[in-house]
């Protein structure tokens, strides 16, 4: 093990990158759990790779082509108004097939389908550090300004469906949803950016006291999950993905044992 990388400068960039997924991510679990949608980003996340290796045959970046996925996932859910959980079955389905046989197909972009099932955390650079920048600020702002609304829908569906504002909101969110997830999904791997918007909400949902309260302790397991992931993968020259799972999985019991009560 070398202990020596944790100060190596040319680590803080993809720490840092980490760091805002692994706030912002847990954030929109907690919403999406509070929907009943949580499979959405599991099946966003597969359309998002595919669009990642659809961009890397025409020599795109691989950023453009899974925010993009990302986003037409969204439109073409709601443009089939809605779909219920159904509509991210077939995302994961067809996500998933599509990608394998891209591969299959074009040997040289395999080292990218590789990053995506492993994570590449590691090699983050400068655009995916202010992509993630440009998310996390632009989410903070439309979950302050629309959070109430979200909520208001869980409530009062009837209600919300009449309101022009709300479904505004809606939209909104699920546009966010679907870029963070592309932008996620090229730093962190397709299910490590999955582990950390589920676990963390699926540990904290039913179990918080207030909803400002789940949004800390989402917060908190997400955040120490990766920090111990990051340090694990490094030290010990292991894939970042997987042992972010095991690391987001980790702090959720932690917190689930440590007494959070409902």
């Amino acid at each position: 093990m070398n202990w020596d990388l944790l100060l190596d400068p040319l680590f803080r960039l993809p720490f840092v990158t980490g760091l805002g997924l692994a706030i912002g991510l847990p954030l929109l679990g907690l919403y999406l759990r509070m929907r009943g949608e949580w499979l959405a980003v599991l099946g966003i996340a597969q359309l998002a790779a595919l669009g990642a290796l659809a961009a890397s045959v025409f020599a795109l970046p691989g950023l453009l082509g899974a925010g993009a996925a990302g986003v037409g996932a969204v439109v073409a859910k709601r443009m089939g108004r809605g779909g219920g959980m159904g509509a991210y079955v077939l995302m994961l389905l067809i996500g998933w097939s599509l990608a394998v046989l891209l591969l299959a197909n074009h040997p040289a972009i395999e080292h990218v389908g590789q990053g995506l099932f492993d994570g590449q955390l590691y090699f983050a650079d400068s655009d995916h550090a202010l992509a993630t920048l440009v998310i996390t600020i632009l989410g903070g702002a439309l979950l302050h300004r629309h959070g109430q609304r979200l909520l208001l829908a869980r409530a009062h569906p009837v209600l919300a469906r009449a309101c022009a504002h709300t479904r505004r909101a809606h939209w909104r969110f699920d546009l966010l949803v679907g870029i963070s997830v592309g932008v996620g999904i090229l730093s962190l791997g397709v299910m490590a950016a999955f582990a950390l918007t589920w676990v963390p909400a699926w540990i904290v949902f039913d179990r918080a006291r207030s909803w400002r309260q789940a949004q800390r302790q989402v917060v908190m397991v997400g955040v120490l999950g990766y920090a111990a992931a990051f340090v694990v993968a490094l030290v010990a020259d292991q894939p970042f993905g997987p042992v972010c799972v095991v690391g987001v999985l980790g702090a959720g019991l932690v917190v689930r044992w440590g007494g959070v009560r409902r």
